[in-house]
């Protein structure tokens, strides 16, 4: 393992980069950015709860800083090997309220003026390194401009810093605007280190990046998910699980439903040519009329009252799958975290997802999987565990298309199950080596002498 990290203190609000590691008795400090909505969406909550672990296992005394979506500074917790470990929260938002010390606005003019007390700033400079992983897929414009600048801001303020800039592995584009592309490639020339978390993502990134494509700090990871320790739920729901799945001797099919894909507005700006709630009723239906599977339903998403809630989109399922075979249904209450959904997600025996992350959860548990695609990143990461057959993606298939992939998948799961067996143990692997790998690059930057880097 990788030696401790030791660091000097830095001038807080000066931007100066800390001198080396090994000069003070002070615990190295790293800023995770890119993780805000961490409680209300479980694939974001597992990218922060693994990354977090996968550092804290290397560097136990790191005093870690994750920035999020609540108001000023608070204690929080992270699960490593079984264990909460505490770290620290930090408010941050993409706001015009200038007044409030949240805002990135206010971070920016605190960093013109000096620092101002600004106590995100501060964590900034204090840092050895910030990580930073767009919510894993939002870095592009695909999801409109505002959300675009959203994931911006804590990269052009590490730049802004002098701060080592690490991309944890994402997907890069797709971008539709030249502006915001030529951003995106500024900050990937800026940072100390970039991930890719599957090889489509990568090449997108090289085409980015032009010649200025540099092997050593431009890399092809894993998403750190695939590292996320499962928990038991709490012990009355574990003992109502255990005992629902004990109770056949059939099959248990998972499926995930997201609330995106279920709302024809939503439907219409992804480009959908299937329905994805109804392909996703018909799945339910076939399983229960020709086969002795019973159904887990399971929602990744809990934004009550918002468009892309799962919660509700899961109860809608279940409910109609139920009317007929009460017995053989059973929706996941909303409430677990991302540690106990994938405990539960785990013990199926397929699994059908709209949300990427609740098919990582699956994947890699080597459960077998089926993934309905909205977009280009679900297939890289499918492809890299041989799973690409399993991608059904909904913008070019059509209802009728989509329902014979899934079944297929459904009726080949034994041959899945071997294949994930075989290789899922090197995706894990990787992503613990990729944080060796990215610790060895922060304390080179340490050592280094400051440089400036320019963002386009």
């Amino acid at each position: 393992m990788p030696r401790t990290l030791r660091r000097s203190t830095p001038r807080r609000g000066s931007g100066d980069r800390a001198a080396t590691f090994g000069e003070g008795p002070a615990t190295p400090a790293v800023c995770l950015f890119g993780v805000a909505a961490a409680h209300r969406n479980l694939g974001v909550g597992a990218l922060r709860a693994a990354a977090a672990a996968e550092l804290i296992k290397r560097e136990p005394d790191c005093r870690l800083t994750v920035f999020d979506e609540g108001w000023g500074q608070r204690a929080g917790e992270v699960l490593v090997a079984g264990r909460w470990v505490p770290i620290e929260l930090c408010g941050v938002r993409n706001s015009r309220r200038l007044h409030r010390r949240e805002s990135y606005l206010n971070m920016r003019l605190s960093a013109a003026l000096g620092g101002l007390g600004n106590p995100g700033l501060a964590r900034i400079d204090a840092a050895d390194a910030v990580f930073d992983i767009s919510g894993g897929d939002s870095f592009s414009d695909l999801y409109g401009e505002h959300r675009f600048h959203t994931v911006a801001w804590p990269k052009r303020l590490a730049v802004l810093r002098r701060r080592p800039l690490v991309l944890l592995p994402q997907t890069y584009g797709p971008f539709r605007s030249p502006k915001l592309r030529a951003q995106a490639a500024g900050l990937l020339r800026a940072a100390a280190m970039a991930w890719a978390r599957d090889a489509d993502s990568y090449q997108a990134m090289l085409e980015l990046l032009g010649d200025d494509a540099d092997p050593a700090r431009h890399r092809l990871g894993v998403d750190v998910a695939f590292a996320l320790e499962p928990r038991e739920p709490d012990e009355a729901l574990r003992d109502l699980l255990v005992e629902w799945f004990a109770g056949a001797p059939g099959p248990v099919a998972g499926i995930n439903i997201s609330g995106l894909l279920t709302r024809p507005a939503h439907a219409a700006g992804f480009g959908l040519a299937a329905d994805g709630g109804r392909v996703l009723l018909r799945l339910g239906e076939r399983l229960l009329a020709e086969s002795d599977a019973r159904l887990l339903i399971v929602p990744h998403v809990h934004t009550p009252g918002e468009a892309d809630d799962d919660v509700a989109a899961a109860r809608w399922l279940a409910d109609a799958l139920a009317a007929r075979h009460p017995d053989r249904v059973l929706r996941l209450p909303a409430g677990l975290d991302q540690h106990q959904t994938k405990w539960a997600i785990a013990r199926t025996d397929w699994f059908c997802g709209a949300r990427m992350h609740a098919t990582i959860a699956a994947l890699s548990s080597t459960v077998p999987s089926a993934v309905l695609a909205y977009s280009d990143k679900a297939r890289g990461v499918f492809a890299g565990v041989g799973q690409q057959g399993h991608v059904a993606d909904a913008r070019r298939l059509g209802d009728t298309e989509v329902d014979e992939l899934l079944w297929s998948s459904w009726t080949g799961r034994a041959r899945a199950r071997a294949e994930l067996t075989a290789r899922v143990p090197e995706m894990l692997r990787r992503a613990g080596e990729q944080m060796d790998e990215i610790l060895t690059c922060v304390r080179g930057e340490a050592a280094a002498p400051p440089r400036q880097r320019a963002v386009s």
